[in-house]
């Protein structure tokens, strides 16, 4: 019998309210036949089938129905207790916990920092760094303050808005980044031709990242012409491959500022060529006070200060 995971769960309640493994596996930030594979592994823990497949949209089985009201019964108990042991090991501490996806970590968050505590004030902090799903899943969970996350309309967070409070920090522009050749042009110049198409460094299936340049690509003016050579969940990855010359990639203007003044990077589109950037949001989130939370008196300023303060006011120059 194999352990059952915690995540298992958290899928299955959101395949119950969903009622469907396309729109879950979406919101899980996984791809869908992962997301199945998960199910089928809940399934097999259980010994019963769960999931009624032969019927659309997707039902429980009367033994799903159960498992369903138990796992509401089950995540709510360890998110309980995981905020008591948090407060038992932050006693006397006040450290703002930031749950953050790894490209922001990089590149966002240390300046970020940085002129919060010459504007706002000295603080502790910690940073977790994660993926875009477990990231969320921290703040869900309630084991972080704040969570920061790139925002675009076509990839929203799942997040309650009658449960967590949102604002806006500015704006990040993804866009394609090539290394030079020695006279300073792009090296592989968009959009590339059907009989040779570009060496392309992308985003691992289920990214978030990835997600929004596939919008990038479908929108395009022109066909686009990439051929995939290699694949990272990170866009420092991808940056580090792009600045030894493998190919394209597409990487948010903070991760390459330093590198375009220093010329080691170029658009991959060149002057006049055809637009392939999007503008995304950098979001912060947190779950709405209720007034029971320990020492946790400069999260909440913190949180009141950056609201105080003009939209975009925070971001990235």
């Amino acid at each position: 019998m194999p352990m059952m995971e915690t995540k298992w769960l958290e899928d299955f309640v959101s395949l119950a309210e969903t009622r469907s493994f396309s729109r879950s596996a979406q919101l899980r930030h996984v791809t869908q036949p992962a997301f199945s594979r998960r199910i089928q592994a809940l399934e097999a823990w259980a010994g019963t089938d769960l999931v009624d497949r032969s019927s659309y949209p997707t039902r429980l089985t009367p033994a799903g129905q159960t498992l369903y009201t138990q796992s509401l019964e089950i995540l709510q108990a360890l998110q309980g207790t995981r905020a008591m042991l948090r407060g038992h090991s932050a006693a006397g501490q006040d450290v703002i916990e930031f749950a953050v996806p790894h490209t922001l970590a990089f590149t966002f968050f240390p300046a970020w920092v940085s002129g919060l505590r010459q504007s706002f004030g000295s603080f502790k902090s910690r940073l977790i760094a994660l993926n875009v799903h477990d990231a969320v899943l921290r703040m869900v969970e309630g084991s972080c303050d704040l969570l920061i996350a790139y925002h675009h309309p076509s990839q929203p967070l799942q997040l309650d808005t009658e449960r967590y409070d949102m604002m806006v920090l500015g704006q990040e522009l993804l866009a394609p980044w090539v290394r030079p050749g020695a006279d300073g042009q792009p090296l592989h110049r968009l959009p590339g031709t059907l009989g040779r198409p570009l060496p392309y460094l992308g985003y691992a299936p289920g990214a978030y990242l990835g997600r929004v340049v596939e919008l990038i690509l479908k929108e395009a003016a022109v066909p686009v012409h990439l051929d995939r050579v290699y694949e990272t969940d990170m866009a420092e990855g991808l940056k580090a491959m792009a600045l030894e010359g493998h190919g394209v990639a597409f990487l948010p203007a903070s991760a390459v500022r330093k590198d375009v003044r220093a010329k080691r990077l170029v658009s991959a589109t060149g002057p006049g060529g055809p637009p392939l950037e999007m503008v995304m949001e950098v979001r912060a989130y947190r779950e709405k006070p209720t007034g029971r939370e320990p020492n946790k008196h400069q999260a909440q300023a913190l949180w009141e200060w950056l609201h105080s303060q003009p939209p975009g006011r925070a971001l990235l120059s």
